[in-house]
């Protein structure tokens, strides 16, 4: 049997958060989640579903669950849910018949213009739940502000494991550190990462076409873009690199930047110099203004406001992003407010939200600086979560 730790924690935290937010019922409604997942699913399911399932929680603290006959037992042995209905040709009736029970004046369903964590409801799942509840008095309205605390608040099982997978990940940024060499390319450096990666038993944060990202000098590309056979590890110039991994389903993502050091320097270039020393102050200052409370537009503020100060153009998106079960796990975003972001800049900061903190500028001649730590809001002030990076790191050409 799977251990349902954060299962039994998450459902916890949705009934207080049902209470909260004075609101009946939420409901996720899912089916073939191999292949059309919603994001909510695994935070209260330890498995993917075939058939239409139905999982109820209420501001009550009931948690029914409602499942094709074939998969009812893999609910049961989770021992989180209080009654588990099993069917066969239609989930209508169980599903009518326990709404009426529980008789919710709002049922909360998984849909967010904003937020794509909290917008795994499909359209035909919609279009088939109306059907079924037509003529029904049930208010149907969005879970967002159900979801955005439920993922955002890390649980501690949910913390240790980012805790873990951000350890492991400076285990990898030290060994890359002791490899590192000049003619190196950038898929040369991945290709190691990954192999580092397969050693530990861990898989990247995100698409290994582009976990890592290896920028090596000023000519390469910025972005989510794959490591190419173009760029290679120079004298004089930076490398920088994105990276995360998945470990046991919680990931980290980071980035580190490292300059080449000639024979026979011993300074670092003013221009590469003062570019770190201001990343590292938009940072810090991020830092500082990210406290229970706050909203998460005025965290970018600060950074942004700080960069611009030291002479560089603004960073064109967010300096954080929640960090859970996947690199961007939704919920309140530490960025400005651009319509591309929706509502959820202006997300509340809570205890137990895990971020990024992450921003960078182009030193022309040289390459990108760029860091990204991992952090944790606690009501007493901000964790970083691994070892920040304070000063660059040298290696000797």
């Amino acid at each position: 049997m799977r251990d349902a730790t954060i299962q039994r924690e998450k459902l916890a935290q949705a009934v207080q958060i049902l209470r909260e937010q004075d609101v009946d019922c939420w409901l996720t409604f899912v089916r073939e989640t191999e292949h059309n997942a919603d994001p909510a699913l695994p935070l209260i399911s330890d498995s993917n579903v075939t058939w239409h399932t139905a999982l109820i929680v209420t501001q009550k603290g009931e948690r029914i669950v409602i499942v094709g006959r074939y998969e009812a037992e893999n609910f049961k042995r989770m021992g989180c849910w209080d009654e588990v209905i099993s069917y066969d040709q239609s989930i209508q009736p169980a599903l009518l018949s326990v709404l009426e029970r529980l008789a919710p004046r709002q049922i909360a369903l998984n849909y967010s213009e904003s937020d794509t964590a909290a917008d795994g409801l499909s359209h035909g799942m919609y279009l088939t739940l109306q059907r079924y509840l037509q003529g029904k008095p049930y208010e149907l309205i969005s879970a967002e502000r159900i979801l955005n605390p439920l993922r955002g608040r890390k649980t501690p099982t949910e913390v240790a494991r980012i805790r873990a997978a951000v350890r492991l990940t400076e285990q990898i940024i030290d060994a890359v550190t002791a490899t590192l060499k000049v003619g190196m390319t950038e898929r040369q450096i991945a290709d190691f990462i990954h192999a580092e990666m397969r050693r530990h038993g861990v898989v990247p944060s995100w698409d290994a076409g582009h976990c890592p990202t290896v920028t090596c000098g000023a000519e390469s590309p910025v972005g989510h873009v794959s490591p190419s056979d173009q760029y290679a590890v120079k004298a004089g110039e930076l490398v920088r690199i994105d990276l995360g991994v998945i470990l046991d389903e919680y990931i980290s993502d980071m980035q580190r930047v490292w300059y080449v050091q000639p024979s026979g320097e011993s300074e670092i270039p003013a221009p590469v110099r003062h570019a770190f020393d201001s990343v590292r102050a938009a940072i810090e200052a991020a830092a500082a203004a990210l406290k229970v409370g706050v909203e998460g537009w005025r965290v970018d503020e600060a950074a942004r406001r700080t960069i611009v100060e030291r002479g560089y153009p603004e960073y064109q998106h967010a300096v954080g992003h929640g960090i859970g079960r996947t690199v961007h796990d939704g919920a309140t975003l530490l960025g400005p407010r651009w319509e591309r972001y929706g509502n959820t800049p202006y997300g509340i900061v809570e205890a137990g939200n895990c971020f990024t903190l992450e921003l960078g500028v182009h030193v022309p001649n040289y390459g990108l600086v760029s860091l990204e730590e991992d952090v944790l809001v606690t009501e007493s002030g901000l964790e970083w979560l691994g070892a920040p990076q304070t000063d660059l790191i040298v290696v000797k050409a």
